[in-house]
Parts: structure tokens; C-alpha cells; sequence
């Protein structure tokens, strides 16, 4: 047998043993179809894309849409009463309402704020949240960047800030340690913030968490950015506060547009720092005033990424035409069966090829999977050399932080003094110096993460390619 007829043959036997072991990816089999059509050029161009948590892939027949609507309109700035602009006016609207029909959120109870992404929603929260000294700012460790800026803002009104670790090999929070973090609210109006679902780990925490907090006091911030991709947010079950979230993290395009989508009682108690245009019904410079638009209009700084926001609902419509829960399906299927395959890739001397940060079955997680490989004797094998060799074989996957420090440090192993002495020795610090003063231990990891239209072929090469470091010499 040669070479591409073994590969063949082992690609069909492993497949066939997926299908057991998942027998509900049988009925996801349509975006199979949806990928050739829509998604041609991943086969095309023999491109096996493993980085959704990153970004989500947009379909042509999104693009086609998009553009047809932009060719048969003329379209204006949608902050005035004109023609073009009363056209665009009635599109903002319509795509606003979308994405609160999307996640089941009445537009009494919730506004929809458009933001340049995921991170503009949470800036928003920074800037504008009512923290004092008598404040705390509570959040988990595993959270993104965007999340960990906000204590900068709690810190320069004198809140207090608090970290609530994850524990490794898991990377999952102490509810115990949580509810009585959050029994130990300051008399200030406080604020807590977790994600949906860990953008390193692939954890999902609990969504009870909300109501319990509410019950204590508390705001709830969410960081939904990770989760709505793949998972159904139905806000008249779950009732966050604040909900931040990127469109193209959902389907791939737009980029430049993503939402806060508040409760119109957390949105009352937000304090803006500034005005803008487009976010006040008056201002006076002799009068020396201003007075800022209810709603929405409000949090949205001058004029709004406007050409972008049909795109928006198109995506969303798409994803339905799709079916989430077909999708959650197919991507739970996908991630148990890369997780298994994982577990059983060992070194002839029986040692481990890869140590997995997170959950190493399908409960509770997500599609994201991060990893380090380590050699026979158990030394890491460098994350960014790991992509290096993939990018060869044309699979995009991601290596390094993920914008997640807290989660990477606690699943690296890397101590607060260790932390502590690296930024000491100098006053601005590159990746490249941080990876040079933990020279010990890895700075950061690998991560696979599958989504809308990943297929088993896709999962099965990086197996393949995974197996390639087995009794790796360096």
C-alpha cells in the first residue's frame, strides 16, 4: 500500500470510529454541504483552520448579501433626516433589534449598543461604572485582557480589587470560595466579571453564577465573546448586567462591530466621563452644557461603523438558517474526540507527549483546547516552534498568551514572585524579554479550537500532525 493510500485508509477507520463514539455529528452532516458551497477555499486551498476562538470564517454567500444591499441603495450618515440618512437610520434599527431578537432579550429590558468589538463594550463598562472607595471589583482569573483592564479604571476611583483564582489541572472556580467572595460585598455598588466561556481553557462556568450574585448585590459583567459562537445566550433565562461580544468572533464578518448589550437598569446607573458627537440631544459651548441621549445613542461615540451594520444581521440570520444548537452539536462531537485522541499520543518510553490546561472530557468546555507538548524526558517543547511547523503544513492554529495572563499563569506554573522579579528588571517589556526571563518554564501554550464548519478531516491532520513530535529530539 503507499503512502496516500494508507493515509486514506487510516483517515476512513478513524472516522468510522468517531462516528461511533459520536453518533449525533451524523446530524450536522448538512454544513458539510453548507462548507463546499459557502466555505470553498478551506478545501480549495487545503487549509485546515483550527483557530476559532481567534476569529470566526464568513461565508461568500455573507459577502454576497452584504454587497448587493450596499449596490441597490444609497445609503448616508444616519444623524439626520434626509433620505439616505433616514434609510440607513431604519437599518441601524432594524439590525439593533436583530441582535436582541437573536438572544432573546426584550428591548424593554435590554439596549443593544454598538461597539468597534468586544473590547470597545468592555471599555465602555470601565470608563462609565460607578465605582467609589466604598467599590469592589471582583473577577476571575481566567479572564481576557479587555476584562482585567477594567480594574485600572476601579482603581483610580479607590475600589477595591479582588482575583478569584481557577485551579489547575481543571482551570474551574471554587463556587464555594466565589459565593463567599460575593457575600463580602462592600457597601458600594460592586461589580463582578466572568466568562461565559475561558477563551484559554475553554471552560464554561456556570451562568447561575448571575443570579446569585444579583441575589448578593452584585452587577454581572459577561464576557460572552467566546461562548455565542458556538453556544445558545438566551437572556430571558440568564439576566447579566452587561453582556460584551464580538460579531466576527460569531461569523467572521464584520470586523469593527461588535455590542454591549446592557439592562436598561445597569445602563441608568452608568456615569459617561465625556460627550461626543452623536451622543447628546444639546450641548452649549457659551451655555457651557450638555445633556446626553437616553438609550443606547448615548454609549455610541460619534458616527457608527453605519455601512457595516446590514452585515450584522445578516450574519446572525445565517448562523440561524445554520441552527446554534446543530452547531454546539457538531463542535462538542469534534472537541471529545480530539481531547480522547490527545490522551492516547504518548513517547515510546510511555511518557506523555501533551499536558492539556482545562477540562480533558466535553463536560462543561468549549471547543478551545490549549496545550503544551513536552519531550521524552519531559521538557517543554516550544509553543512558538509548534506553530512554526504547522504554518509549513498549513494549518492555522494559534500559540502564545491569548490575551488571558491570569489563566496561562496559573496553568503554567509561573509564581507571583517569579512575576514579580521578571518585571522588575526593566520598565518596558517586550514578549520576547518575558520569554527570555522565564526561561525555565514555557510563557505560553498551544490551542486548537474548532467551530462552524471544522470537520473531522480538519481534527484528524492535526492528530496527524501532533504525532509527528512523538519521541521529539529537538
Amino acid at each position: 500500500m503507499d503512502q496516500i493510500s494508507e493515509q486514506t485508509s487510516n483517515l476512513q477507520q478513524a472516522k468510522t470510529d468517531f462516528l461511533s463514539r459520536y453518533p449525533d455529528f451524523q446530524h450536522t452532516m448538512k454544513i458539510d454541504d453548507l462548507r463546499q458551497t459557502d466555505y470553498p477555499l478551506l478545501d480549495e486551498t487545503k487549509h485546515v483552520y483550527l483557530d476559532y476562538t481567534g476569529s470566526g470564517l464568513y461565508a461568500r454567500s455573507q459577502l454576497a448579501n452584504h454587497h448587493a444591499i450596499l449596490q441597490e441603495h444609497v445609503f448616508g450618515n444616519p444623524h439626520s433626516s434626509n433620505p439616505s440618512s433616514s434609510a440607513m437610520t431604519d437599518m441601524v434599527k432594524q439590525a439593533r433589534a436583530y441582535v436582541l431578537s437573536y438572544f432573546n432579550a426584550a428591548s424593554d429590558e435590554y439596549v443593544c449598543i454598538f461597539t468597534s468589538n468586544a473590547s470597545g463594550a468592555l471599555k465602555l463598562i470601565g470608563e462609565a461604572y460607578p465605582f467609589t472607595g466604598d467599590s469592589k471589583y471582583l473577577l476571575a482569573f481566567d479572564n481576557h485582557n479587555s476584562v482585567n483592564g477594567i480594574r485600572e479604571y476601579a482603581r483610580k476611583k479607590n475600589a477595591a480589587v479582588q482575583y478569584l483564582p481557577v485551579t489547575p489541572p481543571e482551570m474551574r472556580m471554587n463556587e464555594i470560595k466565589l459565593l463567599a467572595a460575593l457575600a463580602e460585598k462592600p457597601v458600594g455598588q460592586s461589580l463582578f466579571a466572568f466568562p461565559a466561556q475561558s477563551n484559554f481553557s475553554g471552560v464554561q462556568h456556570p451562568l447561575d453564577w448571575i443570579e446569585k450574585a444579583h441575589a448578593l448585590g452584585w452587577d454581572v459583567l459577561l464576557d460572552a465573546a467566546a461562548f455565542v459562537p458556538t453556544n445558545k445566550l438566551d437572556l430571558s433565562v440568564v439576566k447579566p448586567d452587561f453582556v460584551a461580544l464580538s460579531f466576527y468572533k460569531m461569523f467572521g464578518y464584520p470586523t469593527g462591530v461588535g455590542a454591549l448589550i446592557a439592562r436598561r437598569s445597569a445602563l441608568a446607573n452608568l456615569n459617561r466621563p465625556w460627550f461626543a458627537g452623536g451622543t447628546i440631544t444639546v450641548a452649549s459651548v457659551q451655555g457651557d452644557t450638555y445633556f446626553l441621549r437616553e438609550g443606547a445613542e448615548g454609549f455610541e461615540d460619534g458616527t457608527l461603523n453605519f455601512l457595516m451594520l446590514p452585515a450584522v444581521e445578516m450574519g446572525l440570520r445565517h448562523l440561524q438558517s445554520i441552527g446554534i444548537d446543530g452547531i454546539h452539536k457538531r463542535v462538542y462531537s469534534l472537541t471529545g474526540w480530539l481531547l480522547d485522541s490527545f490522551s492516547k499520543i504518548k513517547h515510546s518510553n510511555g511518557n506523555p507527549l501533551i499536558k492539556i490546561y482545562g477540562p480533558t472530557d466535553s463536560h462543561m468546555r468549549g471547543g478551545t483546547i490549549t496545550f503544551n507538548l513536552f519531550d521524552q524526558i519531559g521538557h517543554f517543547i516550544d509553543h512558538v516552534f509548534v506553530e512554526q511547523q504547522a504554518n509549513k503544513m498549513n494549518i492555522s492554529l494559534r500559540s502564545g498568551c491569548f490575551c488571558n495572563p491570569g489563566g496561562g499563569e496559573l496553568a503554567l506554573g509561573l509564581s507571583a514572585d517569579e512575576l514579580t522579579s521578571c518585571f522588575a528588571v526593566q520598565q518596558r517589556m517586550e514578549y520576547d524579554d518575558f520569554r527570555r526571563c522565564i526561561d525555565d518554564k514555557s510563557t505560553g501554550a498551544v490551542r486548537v479550537s474548532v467551530g462552524l464548519v471544522s470537520n473531522f478531516e480538519d481534527v484528524f491532520t492535526v492528530i496527524e500532525f501532533i504525532r509527528k513530535f512523538v519521541d521529539f529530539a529537538g
